[in-house]
């Protein structure tokens, strides 16, 4: 008889705990907004061709070589890299919020590039950057 009662307990206090929990969110979660653009990074030969020599164009390594990321407004926290497809184009999703995007190559005063840039994600909103990166080649 008490083995019945105690999983009578036990099971009360279960699905109490189910009901006390299962309307509860004490943080509501924001939808993600996305950063969207396209990332140029030229010249990659010193003479340009029209058309392109495909030798010229950037390459995954290129890419890499130009690591972009993005940071806290404050710059002190890294959320993400920005992963660029062969043609530049790139897509991040983020929570909404203020951030800063920064190319983490020093320019050494060669080249430059018009980062960095603060951006604002808004919930279920796609916000562009499209972002330049001179490579100083000549």
């Amino acid at each position: 008889m008490k083995k019945n009662a105690y999983t009578e307990i036990i099971s009360i206090l279960f699905l109490t705990g189910i009901v006390l929990t299962s309307g509860c969110d004490s943080k509501k979660t924001l939808t993600p907004g996305f950063l969207e653009g396209t990332i140029s990074i030229g010249p990659i030969c010193p003479v340009e061709t029209v058309p392109p020599d495909p030798a010229c164009l950037p390459t995954a390594e290129t890419y890499k070589a130009y690591p972009v990321r993005v940071f806290t407004s404050d710059g002190k926290i890294k959320i993400s890299q920005l992963n660029p497809s062969l043609d530049g184009s790139f897509i991040s999703e983020l929570p909404p919020g203020s951030y800063l995007v920064v190319l983490e190559k020093a320019q050494n005063n060669i080249g430059g590039s018009n980062l960095p840039v603060e951006v604002t994600i808004n919930s279920q909103v796609t916000t562009m950057l499209n972002i330049n990166i001179d490579t100083g080649i000549r």
